[in-house]
């Protein structure tokens, strides 16, 4: 190694490479990225990025083993039978309580596709009835805003950064509440959601409640739950064993798969929109609902559309009432997480779950949104609730304890 030690007087004398390092600066020479013009070349050891095409082909192989998973969860249900079914669903026959345990279960998971996936695969299975499942789902679409309520909390050290990211996040909890407070009760009393749902996937399927259809998807993704099937298989001893061992690989499957979709779907998409997101809502509401819809659809995950709202309304780039329509295009898209689950699992129940999902969703944006009356209700309340926050930092934290956690706990326990 050569000698690197300097004297003042050296102080404005060109240095030496020193196992390939730049001390000081020769003449001519200039730095760039990666290498020294004119004097020797550094190996850049950044990890090169994937090129778009093979992302995108990793995404479809994820979804596919993510539509595996349903199908294992369905499989491991039935091995376990009645016994299994009674200790684990005992009671939720009441619909608060559904919707309680849909809320519950997507706070604690974090996702409601995972949520309404593992309906989905429940109602397949013949463990939870349709009618049993719909609050459940539209506790699930209250039980996903918790996310973007919790990036809200990020900006608390600044005062109306605050307001703008606590507003923008509870609105979306403000329009979930009153939707589901209309239409709970009227589906438990009229049904209407689930008889129009079947209708459609009686009529998409030609069958019968309860029958099974070919789903063009069906076959491939049977094919690969088999594998997963017969090496469980080699390792456990009784069918008992199998059936949990499906059941927990099936979770797994799904939680490892969205996680990964919907890291990857962000690199893909969520990016370039964040740039030109502002430009286009400008136009008008039913823009951002397409918006919406098409960015989660993409990325898998309501979730992350209205997480990426949050810091971009809080800087003042875009308006709460330019954001709120993105968030009811966001619900209407994280349906399809279902109706992928419903492709999978292949049974005319499980597809109408599914389409109660999309139906409860529209239903709730022409509930509200058309009427200039009730239109910006979510976005008003969610407004005073932020002004009162950002007096009261303590209360924005006893607000998601509170309404995402101590509400349902108490509701599952005394309602089952």
């Amino acid at each position: 190694m050569r000698d690197t030690s300097r004297s003042p007087a050296d102080a404005d004398a060109p240095v030496r490479i020193v196992d390939g390092a730049l001390i000081g600066k020769y003449p001519g020479a200039s730095t760039t990225r990666g290498h020294v013009s004119g004097v020797t070349d550094r190996v850049d050891t950044r990890r090169r990025p994937i090129h778009p095409a093979l992302r995108a082909a990793l995404v479809i192989a994820l979804l596919y083993l993510f539509l595996a998973g349903v199908r294992l969860l369905e499989g491991g249900i039935k091995g376990l039978g009645s016994d299994f079914t009674d200790a684990l669903f005992e009671g939720v026959s009441n619909p608060v309580a559904g919707l309680f345990v849909g809320v519950l279960a997507t706070v604690l998971v974090q996702s409601s596709s995972v949520t309404t996936a593992t309906i989905v695969g429940l109602v397949a299975a013949g463990v939870v009835d349709v009618e049993t499942a719909v609050p459940m789902i539209m506790g699930a679409n209250i039980g996903t805003t918790v996310t973007n309520t919790l990036v809200s909390l990020a900006h608390m050290r600044r005062s109306n950064e605050f307001r703008l990211a606590f507003t923008a996040a509870t609105m979306h909890d403000f329009f979930n509440v009153i939707v589901v407070a209309v239409l709970l009760p009227i589906e438990a009393a009229t049904g209407v959601l689930a008889s129009v749902a079947r209708g459609i996937s009686e009529t998409l399927s030609g069958g019968e409640a309860g029958l099974t259809f070919e789903s063009p998807i069906k076959g491939a993704v049977k094919w690969l739950a088999g594998l997963f099937e017969d090496a469980v298989d080699v390792v456990m001893g009784n069918d008992t064993a199998l059936a949990v061992a499906m059941i927990v690989l099936g979770i797994g499957l799904i939680f490892l798969t969205l996680t990964f979709i919907t890291k990857n779907m962000r690199v893909l998409v969520a990016e370039r929109i964040e740039r030109s997101l502002n430009a286009v809502l400008a136009r008008s509401g039913l823009v951002g609902m397409v918006v919406g819809a098409i960015v989660t659809v993409a990325v898998q995950s309501s979730s992350i559309t209205t997480s990426i709202l949050i810091p971009i309304v809080a800087s003042g780039v875009l308006a709460i009432r330019n954001a709120y329509p993105i968030t009811l295009g966001a619900n209407v898209g994280t349906t399809i997480t279902a109706l992928l689950a419903a492709l999978g699992a292949g049974t005319v129940d499980g597809l109408t779950i599914a389409f109660v999902h999309t139906l409860f969703n529209l239903a709730g944006i022409l509930l509200l949104y058309p009427w200039r009356i009730t239109r910006f209700v979510p976005v008003r309340l969610a407004e005073g609730l932020a002004a009162t926050a950002m007096e009261r930092k303590p209360l924005a934290l006893a607000y998601v304890a509170v309404f995402f956690l101590a509400v349902p706990i108490l509701g599952v326990a005394i309602l089952r």
